[in-house]
């Protein structure tokens, strides 16, 4: 597992709670963060979800992804010069 789909997971359970608890008391700033917390959470998962994906992509076919990696090295090259 991904540092940033643990760390994710995490701050969206967080933002949960803090979401619960600001509508329980009645504190909208608080909910507020709480549902701040809960997208940035999702966010963060979802890009570790992402670089997994990459990370396995990678060590299952290595060299179509040296093959991407070269010839986005090669267009940025390209686009550089001009």
């Amino acid at each position: 597992m991904d540092e940033n789909q643990f760390e994710g997971t995490a701050r969206d359970i967080g933002g949960k709670f803090q979401d619960a608890l600001g509508g329980l008391t009645g504190d909208t700033a608080t909910q507020a963060e709480g549902k701040w917390n809960q997208a940035a959470g999702k966010a963060q998962k979802t890009f570790g979800d992402a670089a997994e994906e990459i990370r396995e992509t990678v060590k299952n076919t290595p060299l179509t992804a040296l093959a991407i990696v070269g010839i986005i090295g090669l267009t940025l090259g390209f686009l550089a010069r001009r």
